[in-house]
């Protein structure tokens, strides 16, 4: 569907959404210098200020379709060639390397990118250049209640399968991309052998079947319903920030631990786009990649949705960021992380985590 916060998207998207080819010839191909089509499963409103930025600096009129990420990927894989989007922008290392496997995205060669974005957030390149780009980090923590759980009973990812925690755990479902690359980091970690006994531990000490999203589970926790969770720092963060007197309630009632702090440190998730295997504007597309490893659109990352920048110098004023403090983070690659999804679902379907 498209967006209705844009009202000045053009007839150029009204007919993608008709499944009508964009023209290549003719007054079709004159716009182009100043179109970009973006298909994004950011459904952040802070992002509308990112774009209209974009369009401000370069004129580059941006046409957007917001839907979920795997229904951008059916999407993709339905219209082909005659598919009108120039960018993809997904959410999670899992989905990434799952649509490059599919063929979905044109790899690109930017010296830009390459010194802005490190090697460890971007697709490997093969010589063709990078398929996809990381530009936002969060980092998948685990909440707890204070009053009924010890910090260091969950300061390591081992331990939520551990009998100690036995009762307490809550989870959004096991086969969730956020999930799936938790579990594809740790079983580079541990082996497949150790991951599975891990994962079986964990699906014993479920409170109760895994269910919602990760700002369910923190409410979960701070209610009693669960012991600990797992959740990515952006919802916390949200949360953190809001004025909402329920918000602030939840958030005092849980403490939040960056596991394997003396290991090899957090999960570390991704937020990325990649320029779509059949743009027709590529020349923008690689602009709108570029920009958003800018210091602006990485500060905006940071200070308007509460993520990390990918960019590592980026200035960040965010307050809920600043309080969590900093941490080590795991250096394992975003696309080894999105390669394990495979073997990692059937661990899971092997020790019946739902």
């Amino acid at each position: 569907m498209t967006s209705p916060r844009f009202p000045r998207l053009k007839t150029l998207l009204h007919a993608s959404l008709c499944g009508i080819a964009l023209a290549a010839t003719g007054v079709g191909a004159q716009a182009q210098d100043k179109v970009l089509n973006l298909y994004s499963a950011r459904h952040y409103q802070t992002d509308e200020a990112l774009y209209a930025n974009f369009t401000k600096a370069t004129g580059i009129q941006i046409n957007r379709v917001d839907t979920d990420d795997a229904g951008l990927l059916a999407r993709l894989q339905s219209e082909g060639a005659a598919s009108p989007a120039d960018v993809i922008l997904l959410v999670d290392a899992s989905r990434l390397w799952r649509a490059e496997t599919d063929g979905l995205f044109l790899p690109v060669k930017s010296s830009l990118l390459e010194s802005r974005i490190p090697a460890q957030l971007r697709a490997i390149d093969n010589g063709q250049g990078s398929a996809w780009f990381g530009f936002s980090t969060r980092a998948r923590v685990v909440v707890y209640n204070k009053l009924s759980v010890n910090r260091e009973d969950v300061d390591t990812y081992e331990e939520l399968g551990d009998a100690k925690n036995k009762g307490k755990l809550c989870t959004r479902g096991g086969s969730h991309p956020y999930n799936l690359s938790l579990f594809g980091a740790v079983l580079e970690h541990l082996g497949a052998e150790r991951t599975e006994t891990w994962l079986k531990g964990m699906v014993a000490n479920m409170a109760r079947d895994p269910k919602g999203g990760d700002t369910d589970q923190i409410k979960a926790v701070a209610s009693g319903e669960c012991g600990i969770a797992l959740t990515n720092t952006y919802y916390l963060a949200r949360m953190m920030r809001s004025t909402k007197p329920e918000d602030r309630t939840v958030v005092e009632k849980i403490g939040v631990v960056f596991p394997n702090q003396n290991s090899w440190g957090t999960h570390i998730n991704i937020a990325g786009g990649a320029v779509a295997r059949h743009a027709k504007n590529r020349d923008n597309a690689v602009k709108f990649l570029e920009y958003l490893s800018s210091p602006e659109a990485q500060a905006y990352f940071a200070n308007g949705n509460n993520e990390w920048p990918a960019v590592t110098d980026t200035k960040v004023a965010n307050p809920a960021l600043q309080a969590l403090g900093n941490f080590k983070s795991e250096t394992i690659p975003s696309a080894v992380v999105g390669r394990n999804q495979s073997k990692v679902q059937q661990l899971l379907d092997r020790v019946g985590y739902k």
